[in-house]
């Protein structure tokens, strides 16, 4: 166990057809990667950071804020179609086998902290299980959504489900917020997934789980972002 090593892999490519060139979108006056790699760096549990890029730009932009290590992804593994998994084990393979547990960190959630990657990976190795992922409590049960079939007519989506009126009486559910994968290399060589029956999950509060997938995602975490700044320097004005 001593000798047990964690790499962290920050997954960025320059397509986005939803948000165009959003891992390099200004927030807070950074681009949007440097959030990430800001919290890779501060992460104790991470011995090191690569981020993995089809796009010169956005691996510029990572040398200059700080990324340890960059790693050129194929173009074959840069498309809208492509399995982030393969991406994944594209640059572990380049690592000649060093490490042991692997910490997959999305760009597109730059509101997740060192502290966040820290907790999740302490509740990873004490759970024993072979992989955790992060989640937030789902923003709209389940229980109250619906598709529409002939003649928009509404049919539940869970089977059997009655929609209950008051929010209280319905079970809380999450979703995964996409901040946070981590996993045993040796165990997500054989399952191809972080999430599965043994994975165990790291509950985040919403304020740092926005995924950043459309401009209105955007203006959200800006607000998020500048909120937690201005408490930042409150407290650091109280405490003095």
């Amino acid at each position: 166990m001593s000798q047990a090593k964690t790499l962290a892999i920050v997954p960025a490519r320059g397509g986005s057809k939803g948000l165009p060139g959003k891992n390099l979108l200004p927030l807070g006056g950074r681009p949007l990667i440097a959030w990430t790699i800001e919290a890779a760096l501060q992460a104790r549990c991470i011995d090191h950071t690569i981020v993995s890029s089809d796009d010169p730009a956005i691996l510029a932009a990572a040398r200059r804020w700080g990324a340890p290590a960059i790693a050129r992804r194929p173009d074959r593994l840069a498309t809208d179609d492509a399995d982030i998994m393969d991406a994944l084990f594209h640059v572990i393979e380049q690592t000649g086998g060093i490490y042991t547990h692997v910490v997959l960190l999305q760009p597109t959630s730059p509101l997740r902290t060192a502290a966040d990657i820290d907790t999740a990976f302490a509740l990873y190795r004490q759970s024993g299980a072979p992989a955790c992922v992060s989640v937030a409590p789902a923003p709209k049960s389940p229980y109250w959504m619906f598709q529409l079939h002939r003649g928009q007519r509404l049919r539940p989506l869970l089977k059997g489900a009655k929609a209950a009126k008051r929010r209280q009486d319905l079970p809380t559910t999450y979703v995964l917020n996409g901040a946070i994968y981590i996993a045993a290399i040796s165990w997500l060589r054989a399952q191809k997934t972080f999430v599965a029956e043994e994975t165990v999950a790291y509950e985040m509060p919403p304020e740092r789980s926005v995924d950043i997938d459309t401009p209105l995602d955007h203006a959200l975490a800006e607000t998020l972002l500048l909120a937690r700044l201005e408490q930042e320097i409150a407290g650091h004005s109280l405490a003095r």
